[in-house]
């Protein structure tokens, strides 16, 4: 029985004043998105295991909650909205040549041990542009992240932006093969690199190529770094991933939102669909990244349209505890108009009520115990409203409060019965 009354580890209700926070911020968002010509798209929550099978390049197997339909088919709850869009894209955009900008909220689900004291369930919000492979879109989508943050009024945050195929082109350089690759990246991406020293000691990896790994602890800062980057680069590859990011970095500033990008060079990618340039949000207040976007060229190949695509996700649960731990306030106030009426008048009641939602009055009906005070309806309504409390008495005097300055208004003082 007592499971019944919590929810399972990684999970939570959210009621009242901070859900209704959560929508009135997911609101404002959408509304970024929409002024930005994105299209909403819902896809399902839980999809065919093949959808985000090892070979799509999202997390482990280990990691998703899987379950069985009537006919044995493995489904997944998604992890990651992107190939679900992906997939959805494909199917019904097959045809489409010019870009498609579609976005979207949804729940996303990971089962892993390792997220101790983090949700397993959480919210995001993304926007993703298919169909444009230019450096333009990849301004257009950090302009928009950018833009979406300063709307709601985040001030301190920076948004990390490197090129898998910079890295990718030191990997090359440096011939190390799918085990060597992967301790690399996860030395790098624990900023380890007296670990990556030495592993590629180990493995007796050109001097040149440890010297480039090296390098990137200090290949984090501003557009200046970018030229350094140049010069490191071992092959075209690498050259073309840097002037990729100084084209981004022109455009950005046409925008006007170039103060809040920092270069990383040594960013790698979570997802292994990611094919150009990726990004990272972080602010005060997170343990992880609230932004987590990026370029994949070859995703929705896998469900079989040719689209180079970029796109972007927020993670509107850490949002929330980063804006509640730097006191930015999402304003949300249920401007209801709360009716307490006596017993004896419930026709009275429900009469002014329907005349106040036909008005478009959000208004609430709530009938008065017996040996409870009008005042206590006062202190509930000051708590949870910003709105009126409108009070019938069983003499059919209706009197009207101001919850937010206290005022008391009689409107009717006559029996109305």
């Amino acid at each position: 029985m007592k499971k019944l009354l919590h929810t399972p580890e990684g999970v939570r209700d959210i009621y009242n004043v901070e859900c209704g926070r959560k929508l009135a911020l997911e609101r404002r968002l959408e509304k970024v998105f929409h002024l930005y010509g994105y299209h909403d798209i819902q896809t399902p929550t839980f999809e065919y295991f093949d959808v985000f099978r090892k070979e799509i390049g999202t997390i482990p197997s280990k990691d998703l909650y899987k379950f069985f339909d009537k006919d044995g088919n493995t489904l997944v709850l998604r992890p990651d909205i992107t190939p679900s869009v992906a997939r959805a894209a494909a199917t019904l955009y097959g045809d489409e040549q010019l870009p498609i900008r579609l976005c979207y909220t949804g729940n996303t689900f990971i089962n892993h041990s390792s997220y101790q004291g983090r949700l397993r369930e959480n919210t995001q919000m993304g926007a993703e542009l298919m169909g444009d492979d230019s450096a333009e879109a990849d301004a257009e989508m950090l302009a928009l992240v950018i833009e979406c943050l300063t709307s709601i009024g985040l001030k301190e945050f920076q948004l990390n932006v490197g090129n898998v195929d910079y890295f990718q082109s030191l990997i090359e350089d440096a011939d190390l093969d799918e085990e060597a690759e992967e301790r690399v990246r996860e030395l790098i991406n624990n900023r380890n690199y007296f670990g990556v020293e030495e592993f590629l000691d180990s493995i007796h990896v050109k001097r040149s190529s440890k010297e480039a790994f090296a390098a990137l602890d200090e290949l984090v800062g501003g557009v200046e770094i970018l030229a350094r980057a140049r010069n490191i680069a071992p092959n075209s590859k690498g050259i073309m991933a840097i002037k990729r990011l100084e084209k981004i970095y022109d455009v950005l500033r046409i925008y006007g939102a170039e103060e809040y990008v920092t270069f990383d060079l040594s960013m790698s990618g979570t997802y292994g669909y990611y094919t150009g340039i990726i990004f990272r949000g972080y602010t005060f207040g997170t343990g992880d990244a609230f932004v987590k976007g990026g370029r994949y060229d070859r995703l929705l190949e896998k469900f079989g349209k040719e689209s180079a695509s970029i796109g972007f996700v927020i993670v509107i649960d850490e949002l929330m505890n980063a804006l509640a731990r730097q006191k930015v306030r999402i304003v949300y106030t249920r401007k209801n108009t709360l009716i307490v009426y006596d017993e004896e008048r419930l026709k009275e009641a429900l009469v002014l009520a329907r005349d106040f939602r036909k008005k478009a009055k959000n208004t609430e009906l709530v009938k008065k115990s017996k040996g409870k005070l009008i005042e206590d309806y006062i202190e509930y309504g000051k708590e949870y409203y910003a709105g009126n409390l409108i009070y019938i008495n069983k003499n059919g005097e209706i009197t009207m409060i101001n919850l937010v300055t206290g005022e008391h208004k009689v409107i009717a003082s006559r029996d109305r019965s």
